[in-house]
């Protein structure tokens, strides 16, 4: 039966990974690699790019989030992540105001920096499958190319939880760390939504005057952009009718005339009558990647059973200054 997706923090937790003793040493041997589990013992060449080919393919489908950071520069490379379990970071409080005097010879009132320390789990993200020894044999007699579907799900339940993550985050604490999404981190600005933008009777202007008072709320924790905003599936197809009636602009197209507003969006994983507005700066959101989305093979049942596992190390890491603020705002 298929697996559910498994996080753990513990690079222990692939426990049929780790049950191998040639297994756990080949990782161990090689400083935690997964790449080292990819060899051309059990699978061609041919067979690993079609996994390869057919991995890349789900996991940029419906990464909608993700990719708006990745594309922006907005990453944090861990070196070897595998060998990692959380990362730390510090904040830094904000000092007194520069002094203006004509000489510069004044002496003028210093600061002690104050720092925050804080802490991000990095769990694994995987989903395992299997291929018996038969059925490849078979189909390499017959001359067919290697089914992918089993590698296609796999891939796109990771990549999907890796985009629930970034806007949901997670019920996951480890080494006193926490994993925050755009709408859970504690110090985002939250708005009230009211009505709902498709109820009957609200109109463009109503929806305008509620993404200008996000962006009011922006400005409040001195963030002023660049700015993409989510949606529900049910408020895009909305932002799709006339601002007004018989108008020549749809209500998305009055909102994208909003200077420092950049993009709209609609995310899958935005739950209905849930709206953000995210700043893309790197002092509000990167994604920690440790791995790269990857597949690596081991053996079991004396070789008869070929096991594989889709695994990945992303986790978003939503920022805040050490006065509180946030470039996150979330109407709901």
């Amino acid at each position: 039966m298929p697996e559910e997706i498994v996080l753990n923090a513990q690079i222990t937790s692939a426990k049929d990974l780790m049950a191998q003793s040639s297994t756990a040493s080949i990782l161990l041997a090689n400083g935690m690699n997964a790449e080292a589990l990819r060899t051309n013992a059990a699978l061609r060449k041919d067979e690993w790019e079609s996994f390869d080919e057919a991995l890349i393919e789900e996991v940029t489908q419906r990464m909608v989030g993700v990719d708006d950071l990745m594309s922006r520069g907005l990453v944090h490379n861990i070196p070897n992540g595998m060998g990692s379990t959380t990362i730390e970071w510090e904040t830094v409080d904000e000092t007194r105001e520069a002094e203006v005097n004509m000489d510069g010879i004044a002496r003028a009132q210093s600061d002690r920096l104050d720092f925050q320390t804080y802490s991000l789990p990095l769990p694994i993200i995987h989903r395992d499958f299997y291929i018996n020894s038969r059925v490849l044999a078979a189909s390499r007699t017959r001359g067919e190319s290697l089914d992918t579907t089993n590698m296609r799900i796999a891939a796109r339940k990771v990549s999907e939880k890796v985009e629930q993550i970034l806007f949901n985050g997670i019920s996951y604490e480890f080494a006193g760390g926490n994993i925050y999404g755009y709408t859970t981190h504690p110090q985002r600005n939250t708005v009230s939504l009211g009505t709902s933008w498709t109820a009957s009777g609200v109109d463009g202007d109503d929806i305008l005057e509620q993404v200008l008072s996000m962006i009011n709320a922006a400005h409040g924790d001195r963030m002023f952009g660049p700015y993409i905003m989510y949606v529900p599936t049910a408020y895009w197809v909305k932002l799709l009718e006339d601002f007004k009636t018989n108008s020549d602009k749809s209500i998305m197209t009055r909102i994208m005339e909003i200077p420092t507003l950049t993009d709209i969006k609609v995310a899958d994983f935005l739950t209905a009558d849930n709206v953000l507005l995210i700043q893309m700066t790197q002092d509000v959101v990167d994604m920690v990647v440790g791995m790269q989305p990857s597949t690596v093979q081991w053996d079991t049942q004396g070789g008869f059973l070929l096991n594989f596992k889709v695994l990945t190390i992303m986790i978003p890491r939503i920022k805040r200054t050490d006065a509180g603020r946030s470039g996150i705002v979330h109407l709901s």
